[in-house]
């Protein structure tokens, strides 16, 4: 027996008919732009924070610096996210303590990697997928993609 990929919604498509998946999914947004849940809202502030961060490529870092053209680490994540519309804390370890924490196995793109030791953050970046992320790494440096180097990170997601 073969599957139909067609759906009949009788009420709030009363005139669509007989309609299919995707169909539905794009008439629903539409018909209730403004209304999406947090982790979409979430989604779609962390991908501009990431592209703000990747956009300042080759900038060089200095210690307490938050921009336009030189950062910290935690300097280009208030950065990025600002320039998103979301308002983090200066320092990494205070933007730990602001986000979300959640699971290696949830992380996505535009999530707050920390670097720790023991129970204090020392650093932080911005997840690119793949193991990567966009950081100011250290004095000397510049803003760049790097794969995360240790296993002791935890995950934020800014709210």
């Amino acid at each position: 027996m073969r599957m139909s990929a067609q759906v009949h919604v009788p009420s709030l498509f009363a005139r669509v008919g007989t309609a299919s998946a995707l169909t539905l999914a794009v008439t629903s947004s539409m018909l209730a732009p403004g209304l999406v849940s947090d982790a979409e809202a979430a989604t779609a502030h962390s991908t501009k924070a990431l592209k703000v961060a990747a956009s300042k490529k080759g900038a060089p870092y200095k210690y307490g610096a938050a921009g336009p053209s030189r950062f910290d680490c935690s300097g280009l994540t208030l950065y990025s996210f600002k320039k998103a519309g979301k308002k983090l804390p200066r320092t990494a370890q205070q933007q730990y303590n602001k986000t979300r924490h959640i699971a290696k196995s949830q992380r996505k793109r535009g999530d707050l990697v920390f670097f720790h030791s023991g129970r204090s953050v020392y650093h932080v970046g911005i997840y690119a997928g793949s193991g990567k992320i966009w950081h100011s790494p250290k004095s000397g440096d510049v803003v760049r993609l790097a794969k995360i180097w240790s296993k002791s990170v935890w995950y934020g997601r800014v709210r």
